[in-house]
């Protein structure tokens, strides 16, 4: 007879990857919208002097040497402090010498040594504030700053990104916001043995933990998502969810952005702490912090014990429901920030984002903050969260494994949808979605205050 532990894991596995394949890879759609009204009245931000854009290849060549020294002290942070952490090959140390070899070769090394895809942008662009005035700035085409395909599905959610040029001057905000968003561009996939990229062999993490290592935007998610809150029954079971790193991720980011405030780099300053703050944000949604929110390890394990026998068709429809929910929950939230910036009238959604009322009743940050505090709360809020869904959003979206929202997401009018299930239940779920926006709010300046009292901009 097989062990129940081996079969559940098997379960597992195989439920992960299938999540991995129809699963939104995203959090929340658009960073940048949400953080721009998180931050636009904090004084830190909003009153902080313009900067000059500045291409990535010189800051490397004017910080080489400090940039090694950092990136070593964080393989070593990471070596002590995130369980399952691959060190970073020898080969793939940052090489100061580098920048004799001339720019492309310094920033393949420095992403290298991030261990991020080469093939990551970071070009100078800003996205612009859809509450602001319409940008006068060239247009930037979307290969041009994010390296995954534009897909049809994306719909409404296209961004807009217009030029900068190296020396313009530029707001810390357009820049912090701009940033918070660019993590889902590409800069997290294929990092993997088992991807087809010539770097993620190299990369030492091992094969994709859960998702389909053939499409690109799955393999970003074991960065991008934090299963630290799980029963010790999975966990026994399914010790893959352990391999995800966005601590490691937040802690590159966010000791490189101290680095170019302290030598002198204002714009990389804001620029490395809004690539940190995606991590953050993600892991304030519940999907990205629980297995299989609403599903309880009780009613898991019925499942699996049902696929064992050869009745995999709930464990099927576990997974699809999962993702509609998952892709409910985000395409709401956008439609909803969408809407208040064409109407030029901050809704419950803006208000949440501008509420700090909360900032202070976190402990300080600290590197322990992400897992102890952002995720644990986004875990506990997962099935109060799904139960919501269930009972504000039309059944078909939510409750129906015979349909696979994201295939239709394009063409479905969601906040109308849900308006016509009624008042009462489309504002419950705004509510709690403005409970999560609130924490996305205050999570994240609580970080950059983090990162600011370490390092003040000069």
């Amino acid at each position: 007879m097989k062990r129940p532990h081996a079969t559940l894991k098997r379960w597992f596995v195989a439920a992960a990857l299938a999540l991995g394949d129809c699963g939104p890879a995203l959090a929340w759609s658009n960073h940048a919208l949400a953080s721009y009204r998180a931050f636009e009245h904090l004084p830190e931000v909003a009153q902080a002097p313009a900067v000059a854009a500045e291409p990535l290849e010189d800051f490397l060549a004017a910080e080489a040497g400090p940039i090694a020294t950092l990136l070593d002290q964080q393989d070593a942070w990471a070596q002590a402090n995130i369980p399952h952490y691959p060190p970073l090959p020898a080969e793939l140390r940052f090489d100061p010498a580098a920048a004799a070899q001339g720019a492309p070769a310094l920033r393949q090394a420095f992403l290298m040594a991030l261990r991020v895809s080469p093939d990551s942008r970071l070009a100078l662009y800003v996205q612009p504030d859809p509450w602001g005035p319409e940008p006068t700035a060239e247009p930037m085409p979307h290969d041009a700053v994010n390296a995954l395909p534009l897909r049809a599905k994306d719909g409404e959610n296209r961004h807009r990104f217009v030029r900068l040029r190296a020396g313009e001057p530029v707001a810390p905000l357009a820049v912090l916001a701009s940033a918070s968003d660019e993590p889902d561009y590409g800069m997290d996939v294929n990092l993997w043995s088992d991807s087809p990229s010539a770097w993620g062999p190299r990369y030492g993490f091992g094969p994709l933990p859960f998702g389909n290592p053939a499409l690109d935007f799955a393999t970003q998610a074991p960065f991008h998502m934090g299963y630290w809150h799980e029963s010790r029954i999975i966990y026994a079971a399914a010790g893959f969810l352990k391999r995800t790193y966005p601590r490691l991720r937040l802690h590159q980011y966010q000791g490189l952005s101290r680095l170019a405030f302290e030598r002198g780099h204002p714009y990389w300053g804001w620029r490395f702490a809004g690539l940190a703050l995606h991590y953050v944000q993600d892991l304030t949604q519940p999907y990205h912090a629980s297995l299989a929110p609403g599903f309880s390890t009780a009613r898991l394990i019925g499942i699996q014990l049902l696929a064992v026998l050869g009745m995999p068709g709930q464990r099927d429809h576990m997974v699809v429901l999962l993702s509609n929910r998952h892709f409910v929950l985000e395409r709401y939230e956008s439609q909803m920030i969408q809407a208040s910036a064409a109407a030029r009238q901050a809704g419950p959604l803006e208000q949440a984002l501008h509420d700090t009322g909360s900032d202070a009743g976190y402990p300080p940050w600290d590197d322990t903050t992400l897992r102890d505090v952002v995720a644990r709360e986004a875990h506990a809020s997962g099935q109060p969260v799904t139960a919501q869904l269930l009972a504000s959003a039309p059944r078909g979206y939510v409750d129906d494994p015979g349909f696979d929202f994201g295939v239709h997401a394009g063409n479905i009018d969601l906040m109308a949808e849900i308006a016509r299930q009624g008042s009462a239940g489309q504002a419950a779920l705004e509510a709690s979605i403005g409970t999560l926006m609130r924490r996305f709010g205050a999570h994240s300046r609580n970080l950059l205050r983090a990162i600011l009292q370490a390092a003040p901009p000069g």
